[in-house]
């Protein structure tokens, strides 16, 4: 509601209400309200959620506290499937794609997506063939690497126009979805939250050592390719929709044991949703400047927020390993 009244427009209570169940496409409240902030709230809602649970899931899957999305390298996926569709016009000397073209926004968000879920098939199929998941870890970091290798190249040959479009891209934000697009995002993400319900309890095993969990009947190597899926999936969907946002993915999870100190995957799988949730509209809030038509890019914002808490994290399990 705090994000649906606060903006570069102040608009009163009463007015934000009415607008919510008005259909007055002429009324500017309306406008404002239903096709600019409804949108954003829940887009960043929806992709905080998506980036707690894929950060929650990656921590414990590869026993590593700084695991987040931009470790398998699928973040740098979607950004390539974006430089791919915005800069290589600037290589071949055709504009395929310019900043308030028709389409433009759907043509880059199914770019994304594409270069997501092509790195997320690879490393499903290195993951289903490899035994050793910090291999699989290695691959996805190096994957990530070479894939902004190439990104880089496209950048150097790309016109000032296109590759300002691709930046603005990459900062990150919450206010490139449509009304439907925020709610298919939704659907999809809290689909994705409810499949992953399933599985605390082989987590909490699982956590405990591979061999425990085998040895408890759990199939380790299927909950592995489950949660890979599961975890890139929420990545594909959330940056393809936002583009890469930082931190949320890294620091939500730390908040989440620390604030209900459990490791409990009954406990952390809905508190890094709410969580997620919660800090991505604050983030929102925090990024909107009153009086101004603009906002700050949101990965100002989240890297702001999130950096100490990693930092926080790193600190506190350095002192926990020396005592």
């Amino acid at each position: 509601m705090l994000n649906l009244w606060y903006g570069s427009i102040i608009i009163d209570w009463e007015s934000v209400l009415s607008a919510l169940f008005s259909s007055d496409t002429e009324n500017t409240n309306v406008i404002i309200v239903n096709h600019y902030r409804l949108p954003q709230a829940i887009t960043a809602l929806s992709v905080g959620a998506a980036l707690g649970l894929s950060g929650l899931f990656l921590q414990t899957l590869f026993n590593n506290p700084l695991a987040g999305p931009s470790v398998l390298g699928i973040s740098s996926g979607a950004s390539f499937g974006v430089a791919l569709v915005v800069l290589t016009g600037s290589v071949i000397g055709v504009d395929l794609l310019l900043p308030g073209m028709i389409y433009g926004q759907f043509i880059m968000v199914v770019a994304a997506l594409l270069g997501a879920f092509a790195v997320l098939i690879l490393i499903i199929f290195v993951s289903s063939r490899i035994a050793n998941i910090v291999v699989v870890l290695i691959i996805g970091i190096m994957v990530g690497y070479a894939i902004n290798a190439m990104v880089g190249v496209l950048q150097f040959f790309s016109r000032s126009l296109e590759l300002q479009a691709y930046v603005i891209w990459g900062l990150g934000s919450f206010s490139k979805t449509t009304l439907m697009q925020s709610f298919a995002l939704f659907m999809t993400v809290f689909s994705l939250v409810f499949i992953s319900s399933f599985y605390p309890n082989s987590l909490n095993v699982f956590i405990l050592g591979k061999n425990y969990a085998r040895s408890m009947g759990v199939n380790t190597k299927k909950l592995q390719l489950s949660i890979l899926l599961i975890a890139g999936i929420l990545i594909s969907v959330a940056t393809a929709f936002t583009g890469p946002i930082a931190f949320l993915g890294l620091a939500i999870p730390h908040i989440a044991r620390n604030t209900f100190n459990t490791s409990n995957h009954r406990v952390l799988i809905p508190a890094v949703v709410v969580l997620g949730a919660f800090v991505a509209l604050l983030c929102n809030l925090i990024a909107k400047l009153p009086g101004y038509d603009t906002s700050l890019p949101i990965n100002a914002v989240t890297s702001m927020i999130g950096a100490p808490i990693v930092i926080w994290a790193i600190l506190k399990r350095s002192r926990i390993k020396q005592s």
